[in-house]
């Protein structure tokens, strides 16, 4: 037996040529016009357009909702500012200890690590107690603001909840 004489065992299945006579009709039940109706209609897949929406970030959705906070340890303070020194959000922008985040004031927390030998004023920033005993101690003061931190942004007012301005318009 040569590769001439060889045969498939199985004949092969001609392709229905839609549009030529019979039954069907010249469309061939594939309507007029449109992308159905041609011969190499290509349709994306409605799955994939859902999957291109999403965030290509792995864990996007778990991310840190909450606020950015600089942690400053006393050490630091200890080095870079002088006796009698207000410190204060601003002043650690300016020092360059701290920076802008999201275009708002950061949140600083001062943690007690480090001796202090000098009198700071500590303002609208969140303390640790150790950093706050130790600051006391040297003659320091820590003056706890009364409005959240977090409210407060680089030249704007703090966020009041209307619940609040609602309750003070009635008592007007």
């Amino acid at each position: 037996m040569q590769l001439h004489q060889i045969k498939p065992k199985h004949k092969n299945k001609d392709r229905k040529r839609v549009g030529r006579g019979g039954k069907r009709g010249t469309y061939s039940g594939r309507g007029l016009k449109g992308q159905r109706s041609r011969a190499s209609r290509k349709f994306e897949p409605i799955i994939r357009g859902l999957i291109k929406r999403y965030p290509k970030l792995r864990g996007y959705r778990f991310g840190s909702k909450g606020e950015l906070i600089a942690v400053i340890n006393l050490k630091i303070l200890q080095d870079k500012f002088d006796d009698k020194a207000i410190i204060s959000p601003e002043s650690l922008i300016d020092k360059k200890l701290a920076h802008k985040m999201k275009g708002r004031m950061p949140l600083i927390k001062i943690l007690g690590d480090g001796k202090v030998s000098k009198k700071f004023t500590i303002k609208n920033c969140k303390i640790s107690k150790q950093a706050e005993e130790k600051i006391k101690k040297a003659g320091g003061s820590v003056e706890k603001s009364q409005i959240k931190i977090s409210n407060i942004k680089s030249g704007s007012k703090p966020r009041v909840p209307k619940k609040k301005i609602a309750a003070e318009n009635k008592k007007v």
